[in-house]
């Protein structure tokens, strides 16, 4: 069972070789997310991901059933795992869920879904939250085996924290009866200390389950600022709007370099961080030739030590 670490304890030294290492292993097991609705994604990844990834696909507003399970079997046949996002609030019932499922399983050969409650005000139908799929029972009937729960490390702008901690324990066991193995995918952050916290804490209360951490890949400010602000992150990007010159940098020319570099001076092992998830506001081809280049150790370290500027 993973140690939780004391406050702070990001900031203990650490020998270049190591610091570099650690951030190799971060980037060069990463996964990453795209669209169900650009299908030139499939062969963009193909191009700069590592056969074998796993590779979410998300459900936005608009997106529907058929329109992942088409993005999963380009996917599959690209040689990656598609692991396609199943939103509570989308779906207008049981028959969808189990054909959806079923579908996906069969025709693409889904293992492994990330189950979210999903972004819509008014539900489609009877299901309003993640935690309601996986009781419904559906998951292990269509092959399913692994699970995704999310994290928020900054919180949700329409759920309390403790209504978040309570859902996530919750879900979790309802997992383990199910027979599924579940993991923890957190919502980007643009601040490493508010993720450290959030997974120290979350491990101090006996929650053992991998996780990964979830950052935004290299993107416009303008594009970052939309999404952090609907998400619910804004007390990391108020953070980072106050150093403009390192914004830019870290966001428009290269990626999130100085929350990965914090993340690889904590005990990663002891966190019990299994890897990263890359949130693709960008594009799916900048992310992947960012991630190309740093799980490749083309990058250098910066001089203060805190984070590392990748050679593009």
């Amino acid at each position: 069972m993973p140690v939780a670490a004391p406050r702070g304890g990001n900031a203990a030294a650490i020998s270049p070789a190591l610091l570099r290492q650690r951030i190799v292993d971060l980037v060069g097991d990463a996964t990453l997310e795209l669209s169900a609705r650009d299908h030139t994604n499939a062969t963009t990844c193909r191009d700069l991901i590592p056969p074998g990834r796993a590779i979410y696909i998300n459900f936005a507003p608009g997106d529907s059933p058929a329109g992942t399970v088409e993005t999963a079997k380009l996917l599959q046949r690209a040689g990656f795992r598609p692991v396609p996002h199943v939103a509570a609030r989308h779906l207008t019932g049981k028959v969808q869920l189990e054909d959806f499922l079923a579908r996906l399983n069969g025709e693409a050969g889904v293992d492994e879904v990330l189950a979210i409650a999903g972004d819509r005000d008014r539900p489609a139908g009877p299901y309003q939250s993640s935690l309601q799929l996986i009781e419904s029972g559906a998951f292990a009937r269509h092959g399913i085996a692994r699970i995704g729960i999310a994290g928020y490390p900054e919180g949700h702008p329409k759920i309390s924290a403790r209504e978040l901690d309570n859902a996530l324990r919750l879900k979790l066991a309802r997992a383990h009866l199910e027979g599924l193995s579940p993991a923890i995918v957190t919502q980007f952050a643009f601040d490493a200390q508010p993720i450290l916290d959030w997974i120290r804490r979350t491990r101090g209360e006996g929650i053992t389950a991998p996780l990964r951490v979830g950052l935004a890949g290299p993107a416009s400010i303008g594009t970052l600022t939309k999404y952090a602000l609907r998400c619910g992150v804004g007390n990391s990007l108020r953070m980072l709007m106050g150093r403009q010159a390192s914004v830019a940098r870290l966001l428009t020319e290269s990626g999130p370099e100085p929350v990965i570099g914090e993340l690889a001076r904590a005990d990663v092992d002891a966190l019990g961080i299994s890897g990263l998830h890359f949130f693709n506001f960008g594009g799916v081809a900048r992310t992947g030739t960012w991630m190309r280049a740093v799980a490749r150790g083309d990058f250098t370290l910066a001089a203060e030590g805190r984070g590392f500027k990748a050679a593009l």
